[in-house]
């Protein structure tokens, strides 16, 4: 039964595979953007990397279940980072979700795509992708603040006060740490989900 399984899951991916990636990936991305919205609040910004993975990995982990095949995880990363990048949100955040997509990835094949422990690490590396909209903000502060202008200095001198240099480390282990904390929480949610998909 077990071989069968794996050679099912080492296919190609077919139109339901990538219908499915492209389904939760919609709804995944309309879910961070709407809490990405709350960043013209300087306190939110920090916050993103907290709560963002938190609440996206409900949507995620429900993803999860559908994922059987190599590929459908990195997939759905890149698409958060060329949206990323489409948005006006920097071009940092695709290399980056490209690279952090594929451990999720690896690290779910490993798993056979069946262990409900390992799911929430990967979960975990998969929202570093957030990490990637920060970096500009650390490598080239006045690009980046250039091209939010019009919400003035003091949100500049707020930003720039809650996130000194050290942040963009802490930032990067929030978004792994809160990951899979959104991973925990996304599997106790959608519980029946996981046994009816045969993960465990």
């Amino acid at each position: 039964m077990s071989t069968l399984h794996s050679r099912a899951s080492s296919g190609r991916l077919t139109g339901k595979d990538l219908i499915n990636t492209g389904i939760y990936s919609a709804i995944y991305f309309v879910m961070i953007m709407a809490l990405a919205m709350t960043g013209y609040i300087p306190v939110m910004m920090p916050l993103l990397c907290v709560i963002g993975p938190i609440i996206g990995g409900i949507p995620f982990m429900l993803f999860l279940t559908k994922v059987k095949k190599f590929g459908m995880i990195l997939i759905m990363s890149g698409i958060m980072g060329m949206m990323m990048a489409l948005t006006g949100m920097g071009f940092y955040a695709l290399p980056v979700a490209l690279v952090s997509g594929l451990i999720a990835e690896l690290l779910w094949k490993r798993a056979n795509y069946n262990r409900a422990r390992s799911s929430v690490f990967v979960c975990g590396f998969f929202h570093i992708w957030l990490w990637g909209n920060f970096i500009p903000l650390f490598t080239n502060p006045d690009g980046y603040f250039a091209t939010r202008a019009e919400f003035g200095p003091d949100y500049e001198a707020a930003l720039t006060a809650l996130l000194p240099p050290v942040m963009n480390l802490v930032l990067l282990v929030c978004c792994f740490v809160f990951g899979v904390l959104g991973g925990l929480l996304g599997r106790a949610m959608l519980k029946k989900h996981f046994i009816k998909a045969g993960i465990a």
